[in-house]
C-alpha cells in the first residue's frame, strides 16, 4: 500500500523539517514548501493525500491560499491549518472556506499525528470527503498564555473535554470563562455538534420553559437544537428561581416534555455554565437553590484574574495586536518594553477582556508605530473617568436596594450611557461591552432598551 503523501507548508524552517521528520518517522511521504507559491508549484507535481498550512506567512498568507484553492475547487485534500497567534475569528473563517481543523503551535506531537490521521480517515470515507468542503467542526484555539497557571487550566479543559460530566466555570468578570468553554467543547468527542450559549438573565419564567424545551407541534427548544452537543449558561447565578427549578428537573429526570405534550424526551447535551459570583453565597442568601448548586458543580474549573498570571501580558497584547491588525484592519503598534512593563503591574480590575479593549482603543486612537508607557498610562486613566462618569448620577436609593435589583439598575444605566458613546450602534456596543451581539439584544430587551439608529 503506498504510503500517504503530506505537503508540509511554513515559512520557519525549523517547523518545516521538524514536522517533516515527525512524519516520515511515522511513515509517510512529505514534501515541504516555504511559501503559497512554493505550494502551488509542489501540487503541480503531486497531489498530497494531507497539506499542513501555516497561516501567518510572509506575502500571501495560508487563509488566501486556501480561499484560492477552494474558489477554484481545487480542494481535493484535506488541509489542516497551523498558527502560534491565530483567532477564532480565524478558525471560523478557515473552517468556512473547507479547512479540516486547526493546530496551535507550538506544535505538539501527539496533536499532530492524532489530527493528521483523522484528516486522512476522512478524506477516505464518503463523510470525510464532505467534511473536507467544511462541514465538519469550528475549531477554537486554547486560552493565550505560557504562565503555569495558563498551563494547568488548559490541561484542566483537556481533562475535563474527555469525559461528558457537566463543566462549571468560576471567576472574575472578564477572565475568559465562555472562551474556556468553548475550549472544552471544541476537544470533546461531540465538538462537531452545536454549542449554544444561553444569557441566564434574558431569561424569565413565563417563557424560559417554551425556550428551553421547545413547544408541541412549533418550534423546537434548545436543548432539542442541541442535541448531543453543549447547552452553556453563562452567568447562571442570574437565574430566575422558578427558571431554577425548570433546569433542576431537567437535570435530576435526565429527559424533559415540550410545553403542551406529554411525551418525554431524554436530555443528550451536556450542560456547562460559568459565574462571577460565590453561588455558595447565593444559596445562603436564598437567591440560588442549593440542589441546583450540587447538580452543576460535578466539575469546577477556576479562572485566574489577569493580576494573577501577569506574566502572560507581553504575550497577550502580541496576541490581540496582530488580532486588530488581522482581522480588522487597524494599525500595527508595537508596545515598548516600558509600556510592557507597566502593563504587568497594573491591577486589571477587568482582567483580559480590559486588555483588550485597552490594545483596541491604543491601535485606534494612536499615529506613532510605538506605543509609550505615557499613552498607555493617559490611556488607563481615560478610561476610570469613563467608568467614573458612567456610575456617578447613579441616585442614592439605589444602595438600599437589594443586589439584583441594584445590579439591573446599574446595568440599564450602563448601557444606555454606552449606547449613547455607540451612537445607538449595537454591533460597536456588543464589541465595547465584550458581550455577543445576540446576548446582548436579549439583555437590553430584558431591561427595557430600546437601540437607536445612528444619526
Amino acid at each position: 500500500m503506498t504510503a500517504n503523501h503530506i505537503l508540509v507548508v511554513d515559512d520557519e524552517p525549523e517547523i518545516r523539517n521538524s514536522v517533516k521528520d515527525i512524519l516520515e518517522d511515522e511513515g509517510f511521504t512529505v514534501a515541504l514548501a516555504e511559501n503559497a507559491q512554493q505550494a502551488r508549484d509542489q501540487l503541480k507535481l503531486r497531489t498530497p493525500d494531507l497539506v499542513l498550512l501555516d497561516i501567518w506567512m510572509p506575502g500571501e498568507d495560508g487563509v488566501s491560499l486556501l480561499k484560492a484553492w477552494s474558489e477554484q475547487n481545487a480542494l481535493d485534500f484535506p488541509v489542516v491549518m497551523m498558527s502560534g497567534h491565530g483567532t477564532v475569528e480565524t478558525a471560523v473563517e478557515a473552517t468556512r472556506l473547507g479547512a479540516f481543523d486547526f493546530i496551535e503551535k507550538p506544535l505538539s506531537l501527539a496533536k499532530l499525528l492524532r489530527v493528521a490521521n483523522q484528516a486522512l480517515q476522512a478524506a477516505r470515507s464518503e463523510s470525510g470527503q464532505a467534511g473536507a468542503a467544511g462541514a465538519l467542526r469550528i475549531p477554537l484555539l486554547e486560552p493565550v498564555g505560557s504562565s503555569q497557571v495558563m498551563q494547568d487550566l488548559r490541561e484542566a479543559c483537556q481533562r475535563a473535554a474527555q469525559h461528558n460530566t457537566w463543566v462549571f466555570f468560576v471567576g472574575e468578570p472578564g477572565t475568559g470563562k465562555t472562551f474556556a468553554a468553548r475550549y472544552v467543547h471544541a476537544l470533546s468527542a461531540n465538538s462537531d455538534q452545536p454549542f449554544v450559549e444561553v444569557s441566564s438573565g434574558a431569561l424569565d419564567e413565563q417563557s424560559a420553559a417554551e425556550e428551553l424545551f421547545g413547544k408541541e407541534g412549533g418550534t423546537p427548544g434548545l436543548l432539542e437544537k442541541v442535541g448531543k452537543g453543549t447547552l452553556y449558561f453563562n452567568e447562571i447565578a442570574d437565574l430566575d428561581l422558578g427558571v431554577q427549578a425548570l433546569l433542576l428537573s431537567v437535570l435530576e429526570q435526565k429527559s424533559y416534555t415540550r410545553v403542551g405534550g406529554d411525551k418525554r424526551y431524554p436530555l443528550q447535551a451536556r450542560i456547562m455554565a460559568s459565574s462571577s459570583y460565590d453561588l455558595v453565597e447565593r444559596v445562603k442568601d436564598g437567591l440560588f437553590r442549593e440542589d441546583l448548586y450540587y447538580h452543576l458543580n460535578v466539575l469546577s474549573l477556576q479562572l485566574p484574574p489577569l493580576r494573577e498570571h501577569a506574566e502572560d501580558i507581553p504575550e497577550l497584547l502580541s496576541f490581540y495586536v496582530d488580532h486588530f491588525n488581522t482581522q480588522e484592519g487597524l494599525p500595527y503598534r508595537h508596545f515598548t518594553v516600558a509600556a510592557q512593563n507597566y502593563l504587568r503591574y497594573f491591577s486589571w480590575p477587568g482582567n483580559v477582556r480590559q486588555l483588550r479593549n485597552l490594545v483596541q482603543s491604543l491601535l485606534v486612537l494612536g499615529d506613532e508605530s510605538e506605543v509609550s508607557q505615557g499613552e498607555v498610562e493617559e490611556a488607563l486613566v481615560r478610561d476610570r473617568i469613563a467608568q467614573a462618569r458612567m456610575t456617578a448620577g447613579l441616585p442614592r436609593e439605589v444602595m438600599e436596594l437589594p443586589l439584583r435589583e441594584a445590579r439591573e439598575v446599574f446595568e440599564r444605566e450602563y448601557l444606555c450611557r454606552q449606547l449613547e458613546l455607540c451612537k445607538g450602534n449595537v454591533s460597536r456596543l456588543a464589541e465595547r461591552v465584550g458581550m455577543e451581539r445576540t446576548h446582548l439584544y436579549r439583555k437590553m430587551r430584558a431591561l427595557g432598551i430600546s437601540p437607536r439608529k445612528d444619526k
